[in-house]
């Protein structure tokens, strides 16, 4: 039996890089996107990590914990990119 926050940890990761393969996606297919488009998004996200009413148990809260953190670290990585142009 697999401990549970092993599970966790592999959700994690697995919904990180997700994330990361589909905005590097939409950034190749979308000429408009901007990082404040992303930022928005970001916000969204804040949002939905806060607005726990229904209780949606630690499994969930750990993919919403993954994508904040994609989104942060590609708009980070985004805004270097930027700035060193």
């Amino acid at each position: 039996m697999i401990p549970a926050k092993e599970i966790m940890n592999n959700k994690y990761d697995e919904i990180y890089e997700e994330e990361i393969r589909g905005i590097e996606r939409r950034r190749q297919q979308d000429p408009n996107l901007t990082i404040d488009m992303l930022e928005g998004t970001l916000q969204a996200l804040y949002n939905i990590e806060g607005d726990d009413w229904e209780g949606r148990g630690p499994l969930r809260d750990e993919m919403i914990s993954a994508q904040i953190a994609a989104h942060e670290a590609y708009i980070a990585q985004w805004k270097k990119e930027t700035s060193a142009q």
